[in-house]
């Protein structure tokens, strides 16, 4: 007597529809991974651990090549005082976020400080999360 029932369940599934949702996350991070800080130049920061929340009103970037930038425009090291001090009239509380990419001399980014500090600006030195 052969009691073995026909209806056999396979325990295999397909794989194709995981990949499919896989392959379209992938795609939307990549399309809106630039879209988070659109008004920043595109530097690798020193590390360090601790966060701000300032409201940012001005932006200085310093390049590996020394280049000086405020607010994606590029600006001369000698007109830089006169410059951010045309930027932040009227403002505020005025606050400056400090972009020296790494490898950069600090002499270059004390300088960015001291105009701050003779202007009574704050200033926050920006780093990559740790």
């Amino acid at each position: 007597m052969n009691l073995r029932g026909r209806n056999k369940v396979s325990p295999e599934f397909s794989m194709s529809s995981m990949t499919d949702i896989v392959f379209l996350l992938l795609v939307f991070f990549l399309l809106t991974s630039p879209a988070i800080t659109p008004d920043a130049l595109d530097l690798i920061l020193p590390k360090a651990k601790g966060k701000t929340s300032n409201q940012q009103n001005l932006s200085v970037s310093i390049t590996k090549d020394l280049d000086i930038y405020v607010n994606k425009e590029r600006v001369l090291p000698n007109n830089l005082e006169s410059f951010i001090k045309s930027e932040l009239s009227g403002v505020e509380e005025p606050t400056i976020i400090l972009r020296a990419e790494e490898g950069v001399p600090i002499e270059e980014a004390v300088s960015v400080m001291d105009i701050a500090n003779r202007n009574k600006y704050k200033i926050v030195l920006a780093v990559r999360p740790n």
